[in-house]
């Protein structure tokens, strides 16, 4: 459906944005393009749907040039930007239906599609509220509905969860699941690893603008396979700390969560050596699991940006992402001796 060959952007400065981009999302697929702040992904939505015009490459969906013929993407794209809508004087109600009849919905289509998508949202107390009232995080959902309720054949979010409670976070992504399987192509633009690991079929990674590795998630954590994930909270006012020769590394360090990496054939005692700190008081609670996508994405751009957390990309400005209520703290694994004693038996 789309395809992207060669595409450059440079801003003034020689600011290289996208450098040399290839990449296709079919229909029925949800496509994530992964990265920190400032990778390019902003930048490269943007020249999709003509906002910005590459300095080279090709931009296809389903056939058209949308370089040479921009108001084509306008039409068959609908887009959830990363800045929220200004849609002050409207209540959601009102702004959602009319997006569906700008995309060419009859009245009571736009209608019916409004009152599914809102209860699927779970956002119908506020649907008649004016939008002036309405929290960050239901703004951000109203986003993603008047995006969602006459979709395109392109489906574009950029980081459609900033501010939204987890509780409707999981609701969201059940929607974008949707989308694909109605038969639309999403193109999902984030930097949050979990939460791409959970919902596309494929992913890039980008970093300073070009595409780093490409893939599903099982095989982009194929390089990782090896290695398990030991998630530690420290006790508040505690140093981390010092890790045994055979960790691997720090994956990040985070306040008083750490991760570091260690090899699987290590999983003993990475288990009994976490166990020691938290009875010295230095670990509040630890997790050992099977390495994730956040592992890979740290072991291939390097752990100079969070992965996890939300924010803005390209220069944007948006609110920070709310941690999922799976992955604000870590799943304890093994956390006292008993469990210990339980694994080995």
């Amino acid at each position: 459906m789309l395809t992207i060959e060669g595409l450059t952007k440079t801003y003034r400065g020689g600011v290289r944005a996208n450098d040399d981009i290839h990449l296709r999302v079919g229909a029925g697929e949800v496509y994530g393009l992964l990265g920190h702040n400032g990778a390019g992904k902003t930048t490269l939505v943007n020249q999709v749907v003509g906002l910005a015009a590459p300095d080279r490459g090709r931009i296809l969906l389903d056939g058209h040039d949308l370089v040479a013929d921009p108001g084509f993407a306008r039409r068959v794209c609908s887009i959830q930007p990363q800045a929220q809508v200004p849609i002050t004087g409207l209540t959601p109600r009102r702004a959602i239906e009319l997006t569906g009849r700008l995309r060419g919905g009859r009245a009571d289509v736009a209608r019916r599609r409004t009152a599914a998508v809102a209860t699927a949202l779970d956002i119908d107390e506020w649907m008649d509220t004016d939008a002036a009232r309405l929290s960050g995080g239901v703004k951000r959902l109203v986003s993603f509905a008047m995006a969602a309720v006459i979709p395109g054949r392109l489906v574009i979010l950029d980081e459609p969860t900033n501010d939204v409670d987890p509780v409707r976070r999981r609701l969201l992504w059940a929607q974008v699941r949707a989308l694909a399987d109605e038969g639309a192509g999403v193109l999902l633009v984030t930097h949050n690893v979990v939460e791409a690991e959970r919902s596309v079929d494929r992913l890039a990674i980008l970093d300073r603008g070009r595409v780093v590795v490409e893939g599903t998630p099982a095989e982009l954590k194929a390089g990782v396979a090896d290695d398990l994930r030991l998630d530690l909270v420290l006790e508040p006012g505690r140093h981390a700390p010092d890790l045994p020769g055979w960790a691997v590394r720090v994956a990040r360090e985070n306040g008083h969560r750490m991760v570091v990496t260690v090899p699987a054939a290590r999983a003993g005692d990475a288990a009994a050596w976490a166990l020691a700190q938290q009875d010295a008081g230095c670990v509040e609670a630890f997790g050992l699991a099977p390495a994730t996508l956040e592992d890979a994405y740290v072991a291939l751009v390097g752990g100079g940006a969070d992965p996890g957390a939300g924010g803005a990309d390209d220069g944007a400005s948006a609110g920070p992402a709310t941690p999922d209520a799976d992955h604000a703290a870590p799943t304890p694994a093994v956390t006292s001796k008993e469990d210990l004693d339980d694994r080995a038996a």
